[in-house]
């Protein structure tokens, strides 16, 4: 008898608890945010990343009512910054902004186990906030004006260069799968960022570059630069004209660049699920999209699992052109 009434009593004890604390999760996913929140920008300032993020911070700020805080932690390609949201609290107060290196970086970087971080199974997403088209383009100097123009010069003997904003960016891997579908072999100059390639390619010391639309636009509409092709499926609403390397005849060779948030894994399905709505919000402002065109980039937005598709699709397929083409990065 005595052994039956205990059974009870912790089981009542238990039942308490486990209500309790359902309480208290349920009351703290509702309050929040009840303090700042830290996004983490695996990049450093100055750059379109931290720019876009400074963007969304401050309309998020408003939304939320609370400070929404840029912190900058570059190093190994992303991966330290990666890896520090990887391992923070999973409560919604720190968050990842990232471009889509997230996903490559652990494939193309000799990472220690302390580095490293779990691409598939060590977030939650919650938004995919933007695409950026990769865009190839020519110093007029190059002679090349689109990319069977460039195939064709260099198989006649022509040494060509490309230049990418670092050894296994996605314009790294778009540029040798190009080489590799074409049969040609265009020379990889890696630089540290967008802005050196940009430069170097109006100069004339490196031949064509692959970037994004943003630090280009000026150049291109000046007659500076030549643009040669679009590494998205489709043309790009930003650039029209422009034709894609599937065009090209190089229908398998597509690579993109998209940009998101996510949050450590265990993160409440209620603060996801707001942040989510909140920066669905703030992608449909005029003042937003018009924001992100300077940066060649054009809102996506939509369901966390959107995002989440998009990390496990560019896993597999990138992974295995990575893997197929031996890209490393420095």
């Amino acid at each position: 008898m005595k052994s039956a009434r205990r059974l009870f009593v912790t089981a009542a004890i238990a039942g308490v608890l486990t209500s309790t604390l359902g309480a208290a999760q349920a009351q703290t996913a509702g309050a929040y945010p009840t303090k700042p929140i830290t996004v983490v920008v695996s990049y450093p300032p100055g750059g379109d990343t931290d720019a876009i993020a400074r963007l969304f911070a401050d309309k998020l700020s408003q939304r939320l009512k609370q400070p929404v805080v840029i912190d900058n932690k570059p190093g190994a390609g992303g991966a330290l910054g990666n890896n520090f949201v990887g391992r923070a609290p999973a409560d919604g107060y720190t968050l990842l902004f990232t471009p889509n290196p997230f996903t490559t970086a652990p494939l193309v970087m000799k990472l220690s186990p302390s580095a490293g971080y779990d691409v598939l199974h060590g977030f939650e997403p919650i938004i995919k906030t933007a695409v950026q088209p990769l865009v190839l383009v020519a110093n007029p100097a190059a002679g090349v004006k689109s990319v069977p123009d460039m195939i064709k010069s260099v198989k006649g003997g022509k040494p060509l260069s490309y230049a990418s904003p670092g050894a296994g960016s996605p314009m790294h891997i778009l540029g040798e799968w190009l080489n590799r579908e074409a049969g040609v072999k265009i020379t990889h100059v890696p630089y540290r960022g967008v802005g050196p390639s940009v430069t170097d390619v109006v100069a004339g010391h490196v031949d064509t570059a692959w970037v994004t639309f943003g630090p280009v636009t000026q150049y291109i509409q000046q007659g500076r630069l030549v643009p040669l092709a679009i590494g998205d499926a489709q043309r790009s609403k930003l650039a029209p004209n422009v034709p894609t390397v599937a065009e090209a005849g190089y229908k398998d060779v597509v690579v993109g660049a998209w940009n998101g948030f996510f949050a450590p894994k265990g993160t409440p399905a209620e603060v996801v699920k707001l942040l989510n709505t909140q920066l669905n919000e703030i992608l449909k402002s005029p003042e937003v999209v018009e924001k992100l065109a300077t940066f060649g980039a054009l809102p996506v937005g939509g369901a966390p699992e959107l995002l989440g598709k998009t990390n496990a699709s560019d896993y597999e397929v990138m992974g295995k052109v990575i893997r197929d083409l031996g890209v490393q990065a420095d």
